[in-house]
């Protein structure tokens, strides 16, 4: 049973002539009365008496016909529901970042988003890059920003680089500086109290492995926190922190860079290579590729396009 074939008899249903339901329908009357014939093959039952100017329903008719309007009003709400959802008149975008971004870049581009597509449900989910690309993996979320190169055993999934993020020093505002230059060198981390990320947070291993480069095990202040609770140990004195620039500058901490070239982590949108991303999902993607580099401004370096 076939959905143009239940049009065609609601049609000559309601106007009780075969010609013209084929010209409401916009087909010819042979193929019309066809379909017509091929159903009531496919139902075993005859649903009209046919008499020369007088088409009326059979018991089978009658029975068949409020069915078949049903069917045909579930089928166009199908239809426009799906029409909805490609034209972003209702969709859902599962979003992951890390903490550092939820709190900086990523707010100025969901209300950018918001503002285009008022109808689509944004759901932001905030954890470290190695978790985010597990659960993107899992499928939990649409899209991630993740930090690249990624660690450990990576699923499949296509990342875009969108910009190269300054990081820099963080220390109590009404401490003495970590140094008395406008830069710091790694080295001069050594023997200092650091504040770390727990274990999951790329900023963590970035600044594990910075100092370990420079040749020194850190000397751990406080560890095992999440980004609100890093900065506010860091506030309350008991350690400097190593944080993205933006994020540094809304702290409201003192801020010290590094010395050149610097320190710096690659930020990208992630999705599983396997599945398209739904339609609001992309059109997200496309936001994040136009509205984070022009964000970061200054304090850090966009990455050329196509990078």
């Amino acid at each position: 049973m076939q959905l143009q074939q239940l049009r065609y008899f609601t049609a000559v249903a309601e106007t009780r002539h075969f010609t013209r339901a084929a010209r409401r329908e916009h087909v010819a009357q042979p193929s019309l009365s066809q379909q017509i014939r091929a159903l009531e093959r496919e139902l075993g039952a005859e649903l009209f008496h046919r008499a020369r100017g007088h088409i009326t329903l059979t018991d089978a008719g009658e029975a068949l016909l409020p069915l078949a309007r049903r069917i045909l009003a579930d089928a166009e709400t199908a239809r426009r529901e799906v029409q909805e959802v490609a034209l972003l008149r209702r969709g859902r975008v599962r979003l992951g970042a890390p903490p550092s971004l939820c709190t900086s870049l990523v707010p100025d581009v969901l209300r950018d988003f918001r503002d285009r597509y008022p109808a689509v449900e944004l759901h932001l989910r905030e954890g470290g890059s190695p978790d985010l690309v597990r659960v993107l993996a899992d499928g939990e979320l649409d899209l991630a920003l993740v930090i690249t190169p990624l660690t450990g055993p990576a699923p499949a999934l296509t990342a875009v680089d969108l910009l190269r993020e300054e990081l820099v020093v963080v220390s109590a505002p009404d401490g003495p500086p970590p140094v008395l230059r406008e830069h710091i060198r790694v080295v001069d981390l050594r023997d200092r109290p650091l504040v770390l990320h727990r274990h999951g947070y790329e900023l963590r291993e970035v600044t594990v492995s910075a100092c370990r480069a420079a040749g020194f095990e850190p000397t751990v202040g406080v560890e095992g926190g999440e980004m609100d609770a890093v900065l506010s140990q860091v506030r309350a004195g008991l350690g400097v922190a190593v944080v993205p620039g933006m994020l540094a500058v809304r702290s409201g901490l003192r801020t010290t860079p590094f010395a050149p070239p610097g320190l710096h982590r690659t930020i990208a949108v992630a999705h599983r290579a396997d599945v398209s991303p739904p339609r609001a999902a992309r059109e997200l993607d496309r936001l994040l590729r136009e509205r984070l580099p022009a964000l970061i401004g200054e304090e850090s370096f966009a990455l050329p396009a196509g990078c």
